[in-house]
């Protein structure tokens, strides 16, 4: 998916965690390709790592530090001209939360690249449905999603943001026109989990020890 053979290939893709508080999903997948150590990730959270938890742009693999929400697309908008201004065809992807939407910085960016006609720009929605102390449709409902970016000016296309299959087409599809596009990957909160399914105290609470080993059990089935 990914065109990355190296962390420091000025033609790579770039990726782009514009919900930052993901960053240990990142890590992970930082980890996985080698570019960070076991150490590095274990971590995770400590006084004096670099594995915060927001992504930091001095970790291998990290381009841009997020973590204020709405700025991610923006940095994304920009990582896209740039390659069309230098005659790349590398893509940029930014993963964004469904709450990000409520930010007007976000859609300052969505103008922007319909403008400029970034077709290599690819935003994924996180639609869980969930922010920090509501459901996103009691905070500020902004659905259908689709039909508010398509509105302006990208191509949008929805799937299971569950089903890897559907996911992976749609990100590797090659863009039908000028425009960008979005992937609004239509999520439920804790997944797998059945005592953490749609559950909104989860977004902040931790896990006891009982309640992990319950939760390991049912996503290891």
């Amino acid at each position: 998916m990914l065109r990355i053979s190296r962390p420091d290939d000025p033609e790579r893709d770039r990726f782009i965690l514009s919900k930052g508080h993901a960053a240990l999903a990142l890590y992970a997948a930082l980890h996985a390709r080698g570019w960070i150590d076991e150490e590095t990730l274990s971590s995770y959270c400590r006084e004096a790592t670099l594995a915060g938890t927001h992504p930091d742009h001095a970790l291998p693999g990290i381009d841009f530090s997020t973590g204020s929400l709405g700025q991610g697309l923006s940095f994304g908008a920009g990582a896209a001209l740039a390659a069309q201004i230098s005659g790349s065809d590398r893509r940029v992807f930014v993963l964004v939360s469904d709450a990000e939407c409520n930010e007007g910085s976000l859609w300052e960016a969505v103008m922007f690249a319909a403008q400029h006609q970034l077709a290599n720009l690819v935003a994924i929605i996180d639609v869980n449905g969930q922010q920090a102390l509501d459901h996103t449709q009691r905070v500020l409902d902004l659905s259908p999603l689709e039909r508010r970016w398509s509105a302006f000016g990208w191509e949008a296309h929805v799937v299971d943001g569950h089903d890897l299959t559907a996911l992976s087409r749609a990100l590797a599809s090659p863009a039908s026109s000028s425009a960008p596009r979005v992937v609004v990957a239509r999520t439920v909160f804790g997944k797998g989990v059945s005592f953490m399914e749609g559950q909104i105290k989860w977004h902040y609470m931790s896990m006891n020890d009982d309640e992990f080993q319950r939760a390991l059990a049912q996503v290891d089935r």
